[in-house]
């Protein structure tokens, strides 16, 4: 199997979980101004919504990286940021609608996240 063809499954996976993170962040934005929740449980659906609309266009990026063989290190950060999203967004999104009571795997998924973007500034110097 060559390189290339190697390296386009993983950019088009990028692309479909930039593509997830933006509809939910659309999908949650909607239900917080529409679903009657809470002020406090609305400020925080609305965080959910902003990290995962925020990381969307960067896992976007990503894949198309990952597409033209950007290498491990957008890899890596890829994982970490799709990773981070899930948990950082997941975690407040979940203490918003009542699911759980604490949003234990937040600071994990924060510190992915910023960590996602140390590999990104990384890549950048390293090119």
């Amino acid at each position: 199997m060559k390189a290339s063809s190697m390296k386009a499954p993983a950019g088009r996976l990028a692309v479909l979980l930039g593509a997830i993170a933006g509809f939910a962040g659309v999908a949650m934005a909607a239900y917080g101004a529409h679903g009657g929740l809470a002020p406090g449980k609305a400020v925080l659906l609305a965080r959910a919504t902003e990290i995962c609309l925020w990381h969307a266009p960067v896992l976007l990026f990503l894949g198309l990286w990952r597409e033209r063989g950007g290498g491990w290190l957008p890899a890596l950060a890829t994982l970490a940021i799709a990773l981070g999203v899930v948990l950082f967004a997941g975690s407040v999104a979940a203490l918003a609608l009542g699911r759980i009571t604490h949003a234990a795997a937040a600071p994990y998924g924060g510190t992915l996240l910023l960590l996602g973007w140390a590999l990104i500034a990384l890549t950048a110097l390293r090119r």
